[in-house]
C-alpha cells in the first residue's frame, strides 16, 4: 500500500513497537506459521524495514483470515459472538481508503466497513449497527502530514531509530517466512523491563510490498499466542466497488454514532467550561489539572490515591481529571511501564442496584456475563484475561475502575487498597 511506501521514520518504528500499545485496549492480532514456499534472503531489520518502505505501492488487497481468540476462557464470560470465540472470515482493502472486514461466526457474520469517509459496524450479536462519519481532516494538516512523509528514511537513520528502541525492547529478526504463500520477514519484540503479562509480540509483512501480513501477542504463561489473526491466503489489485456495499440483514437496528472530532471537542469544550467555572481567576481554562490536591478540587466524591498502594508496593505515578461523559471524574495511575495499574474513579451517584454491582448481562441471554468479585464487601465484576485483569465496582459513592497487566490477585489486592 501507498501508507508504507511514503511513511515517516516514526511511523515506521511505529510497525515494531506500536502493536504492544494496543495490548492495554485488549485488541490484537497473530502471525501466521510458514507454510513452505519461497522466502527470502536474510536482510538486517533497518534494511528490510527500507525495502518494505521503498516497495511499490499495491491498488488493493484481498485475503482470507483467520482469527482465533484465546484471551478470554470460555467459562469465564457468558456469551458468545466472532470476537469473543474467534472465526474465519475475508479482509477487502483499496489504496483510497476503503475497506471491509468480515468474520463468520456461528451466530451471524460481524462486518466492518469504511468507504466513502464513513464507517459501519454490525454487532450479530444484538442485530446492530453502529453508523458514523469519520473525522475530517484540514486541508493544512492533510498538506503538512503529506510533505512529512514523502521522504523515505534511509537504512543509517532507521539503523538509529532501532538502536534507540532496543534500549528498551528485546529485537530478534528479521526471519525469512512465507505468510499466506508470500515470501515475508518476522520479527520478534519483548520487553526488556516492567512487561506486565506481555511475553512477545511477533509480525510478519510481505517481504516485496510491505504489507503487514500477521502480528502475534504472546503473555508470560504461553507458548502459543493469547490472540491471532492470519492470513490463510492473499491476492493483490484493484477491488470493486461493490465488494464495500453490503447491506445489514432486515430489521437490524441503527444506531448513529457522533463523529470522534464532534464528540471530542464537545468534551473538550465541556471540560474547559467546567475548569474555568471551577479554578477561579488566574488559571487557563485550557491548563490540564493534574495531581491529587488539584483533582480533588474538581470532584464532587473523595479521591482515592494513596502512595505507594498499600498491598502492592506501587508507586504513585500521576493523578488526572478527566471528562467522563460530561461529568468530572479522575485517572490515577501506579508503577512503571506495561506492568502498571490504571483507575478510573467517578461518582456512582445515581446509579442502579445493578450497575453498582457491575452486573454486565442482558437479560435475554444475549448479553455478556461477567465473573463477579467481592471487593471489602462491595460486589463488582472482574475480567481476567491472559494479558491482564479489569476490575470494576462501587464503594462509597465511588465508581472504580481498575486495569493493569497483572494478576487478578494483584488487581484485586490494588482494588481492596483503594477502598478500605
Amino acid at each position: 500500500m501507498k501508507f508504507l511506501r511514503t511513511v515517516s521514520t516514526q511511523r515506521l518504528l511505529a510497525i515494531l513497537a506500536g502493536v504492544i500499545i494496543a495490548v492495554a485496549g485488549g485488541t490484537a492480532i497473530a502471525v501466521a506459521a510458514s507454510n513452505g514456499g519461497p522466502v527470502p534472503r536474510r536482510e538486517s531489520l533497518a534494511k528490510a524495514l527500507h525495502q518494505a518502505a521503498s516497495a511499490p505501492a499495491v491498488s488493493g488487497i484481498t485475503a482470507r483470515i483467520k482469527f482465533t481468540n484465546n484471551l478470554i476462557t470460555t467459562s469465564d464470560i457468558q456469551g458468545t459472538d466472532p470476537i469473543l470465540n474467534g472465526a474465519t472470515g475475508r479482509l477487502w482493502m483499496s489504496n483510497d481508503g476503503r475497506l471491509r472486514l468480515e468474520l463468520q461466526g456461528d451466530n451471524g457474520d460481524a462486518q466492518v466497513i469504511v468507504n466513502n469517509g464513513s464507517f459501519s459496524i454490525y454487532d450479530p450479536m444484538t442485530n446492530t449497527v453502529y453508523k458514523g462519519t469519520l473525522p475530517q481532516q484540514s486541508a493544512n494538516s492533510a498538506s503538512k502530514k503529506s510533505s512529512q512523509s514523502e521522504a523515505i528514511p534511509t537504512v543509517a537513520q532507521l539503523q538509529s531509530d532501532i538502536n534507540q528502541l532496543a534500549q528498551h525492547w528485546n529485537l530478534v529478526g528479521p526471519t525469512p517466512r512465507n505468510v499466506a504463500g508470500q515470501p515475508a520477514y518476522k520479527i520478534q519484540i519483548s520487553p526488556k523491563h516492567d512487561g506486565g503479562l506481555l511475553g512477545q509480540v511477533q509480525l510478519a509483512w510481505d517481504a516485496a510490498r510491505g504489507v503487514p501480513l500477521g502480528i502475534a501477542i504472546y503473555s508470560t504463561s504461553s507458548s502459543s499466542p493469547v490472540l491471532e489473526l492470519k492470513a490463510t491466503s492473499i491476492s493483490y489489485g484493484s477491488v470493486p466497488v461493490s465488494d464495500f456495499k453490503v447491506s445489514p440483514p432486515a430489521g437490524a437496528k441503527v444506531v448513529r454514532i457522533s463523529s470522534t472530532a464532534t464528540s471530542g471537542a464537545a468534551g473538550a469544550a465541556g471540560m474547559r467550561a467546567h475548569k474555568a467555572g471551577k479554578a477561579g481567576k488566574g488559571r487557563k481554562a485550557h491548563t490540564d489539572v493534574t495531581g491529587a490536591a488539584a483533582v480533588q478540587a474538581h470532584l464532587p466524591f473523595t479521591l482515592s490515591a494513596p502512595n505507594p498502594l498499600p498491598q502492592v508496593g506501587d508507586a504513585l505515578q500521576s493523578v488526572q481529571l478527566l471528562d467522563w461523559g460530561g461529568s468530572p471524574a479522575a485517572l490515577v495511575t501506579y508503577g512503571q511501564g506495561l506492568g502498571g495499574i490504571a483507575v478510573i474513579e467517578q461518582s456512582a451517584k445515581g446509579e442502579s442496584s445493578s450497575q453498582s454491582s457491575g452486573s454486565q448481562g442482558a437479560g435475554n441471554g444475549q448479553g455478556l456475563s461477567l465473573p463477579t468479585v467481592s471487593i471489602n464487601g462491595a460486589s463488582g465484576t472482574e475480567l481476567d484475561t491472559a494479558l491482564g485483569t479489569v476490575i470494576t465496582f462501587s464503594s462509597r459513592g465511588v465508581r472504580y475502575t481498575l486495569l493493569g497487566s497483572v494478576p487478578p490477585a494483584a488487581a484485586e489486592a490494588a482494588a481492596k487498597a483503594l477502598a478500605p
